[in-house]
């Protein structure tokens, strides 16, 4: 074999060929076919590796579940937008002027003082002016004034009994706290570590700098882990009517959590969870995110509506009471269009019935279009996208393969399982086919884990939680969190049971679940 390789690194002329015996020259095409196979195999390869990166690199809010905040700046084309309008042919804006936000203006009864400002010359003559005007044009200036804490001081009396010589101090009144801080400062501490997002130091500095409040890291801490308490009780009741709810909205989002209090050994990855009603969300920070797991907060005996994400742990829910998110499937449809040739054919067919149907959809939320027009139309096209995925998902599909055709006809195959939970909005009025609030409610979470980056304990994981909870619920329902919050923690000082989070009146015209754009309509 020595001498057909000699021969592979020279440059064989037609008579050293013919000169070349059989013997070697078979062996010579052999070599050579050999690396033309290790060459075209290593190709495939790169080529493969290059399409990955190229559909990364095109990755964006549109195709991907990435946020809109990491979208790469795109460069203008200046060809004109996708609708085919040239930069001649687009007719020019009105350009506008933005006008500066109007304060409020307070009922004249509220205002500390009123100075009546009247002129007294004609500014254009000269003229002396007289009278008043009935309805003068009012500016208000607000201003705060210096805040003094409202300090109660309670002094204790030492007493020795003349009889035994026992020495006998006084106690403080029923639902006094041995703190050094009450109820409603207490709330703040939680707001601004809550809502705010500050650090235990940033709520120090702003303590003092607004009210001359100089509470020390550890006080504040002690303070947010007591508002945690005040309203665990009433964290749980929302969880439990959350479960209750016939339509009910769940997504996850990792949020870390330490191992301060050795209550994390295995350093597992913390998730957070929402599950969302019109008027309640609850929120939880859990170490898993199984099927076990879904099924702890959303309940087994779980009975109405889930609206998710194509997530396998909300596969234990029967099909008929899923909705899988159509803006999710949206982007995938997206990513797939992107795809050069059988991959971009695939999705731009299935894209097409997806926009039709949103247009229907958009047309039953208006009003032009009733719902039982929908479901006979939404017949036909559900049978084509059925159709669309079948054909895809039978196309020949080597074990492992990763190329983006690959990726097109395993998404086909894992959306036909699901199939059914695709149209269940059609068929269920006041249901959602997009799990958008889901996601909306996860935002200041997700701006929360950013800044702190997680929790380091148990506890803080659980403050985090029950924050998110009681902000949004109350948000929701247009309810004080503040004031919540400090009754929540003045009735846990009491022993006695505190406020609920739960919708004490709804009105008899509150749509059963929130309406929110899918696409633009």
């Amino acid at each position: 074999m020595s001498e057909p390789l000699h021969l592979l690194g020279q440059q064989l002329t037609p008579a050293d060929w013919s000169a070349t015996p059989e013997s070697v020259k078979w062996s010579i095409l052999v070599q050579l076919s050999q690396q033309i196979n290790q060459l075209e195999q290593a190709n495939q390869q790169l080529r493969t590796r290059v399409t990955e990166l190229e559909e990364r690199l095109k990755r964006n809010s549109k195709n991907s579940s990435q946020p809109p905040s990491q979208d790469a700046p795109q460069a203008k084309s200046g060809k004109g937008d996708k609708g085919g309008f040239g930069k001649s042919n687009r007719p020019p804006r009105p350009r506008r002027t933005r006008q500066p936000p109007q304060q409020p203006l307070y009922p004249s009864e509220a205002c500390q003082a009123i100075h009546e400002q009247i002129p007294s010359h004609c500014s254009g003559c000269g003229h002396p002016l007289s009278g008043e005007d009935e309805t003068p044009h009012r500016h208000q200036v607000v201003d705060l004034p210096p805040i003094i804490p409202a300090v109660t001081e309670y002094r204790l009396h030492r007493l020795r009994c003349s009889h035994c010589g026992t020495t006998t101090r006084g106690q403080l009144p029923s639902g006094v706290s041995q703190r050094c801080y009450g109820e409603r400062l207490a709330s703040v501490v939680a707001l601004l570590s809550g809502e705010y997002r500050q650090s235990h130091r940033q709520v120090s500095q702003l303590l003092a700098a607004l009210f001359s409040i100089r509470l020390s890291r550890q006080s504040i801490n002690r303070a947010r882990q007591e508002v945690s308490a005040a309203v665990a009780q009433s964290v749980c009741a929302a969880h439990h009517y959350v479960q209750q709810q016939r339509f009910i909205h769940s997504d996850e989002t990792r949020f870390p959590q330490g191992n301060q209090d050795r209550r994390n050994p295995q350093r597992q990855q913390g998730w957070l969870w929402v599950l969302l009603t019109p008027w309640v969300r609850v929120f939880s920070v859990v170490l898993s995110r199984s099927k076990a797991t879904a099924q702890t907060l959303i309940g087994k005996a779980f009975s109405g509506y889930l609206i998710s994400d194509r997530y396998s742990s909300y596969n234990w829910v029967a099909l008929s009471q899923r909705q899988v998110c159509w803006a999710h499937l949206l982007r995938d449809l997206q990513a797939i269009a992107e795809r050069q040739g059988v991959s971009q054919n695939i999705g731009e067919a299935l894209l097409r019935r997806a926009y039709r149907l949103f247009h229907w959809w958009h047309r039953v939320r208006d009003g032009t279009m009733s719902h039982d027009l929908l479901m006979d139309a939404v017949n036909h096209l559900r049978a084509g996208f059925k159709a669309e995925l079948e054909e895809a998902a039978h196309l020949p599909l080597a074990k492992g393969e990763k190329t983006p055709l690959a990726k097109t006809i395993r998404t086909c195959q894992q959306l036909l399982k699901l199939e059914e939970a695709l149209w269940t909005f059609v068929y269920q009025p006041g249901l959602e086919p997009t799990n958008n609030q889901a996601e909306r409610a996860l935002r200041p979470a997700v701006i929360w884990r950013r800044l702190s980056f997680g929790s380091q304990s148990k506890a803080g994981s659980d403050f985090v939680a029950r924050m998110l909870t009681v902000n949004a619920t109350l948000k929701a329902q247009g309810r004080s969190v503040l004031d919540f919050l400090a009754d929540s923690c003045r009735a846990a000082r009491r022993g006695v049971t505190g406020p609920s989070l739960l919708p004490k009146r709804l009105d008899a015209d509150a749509p059963s679940t929130t309406t929110l754009a899918l696409m633009p309509g």
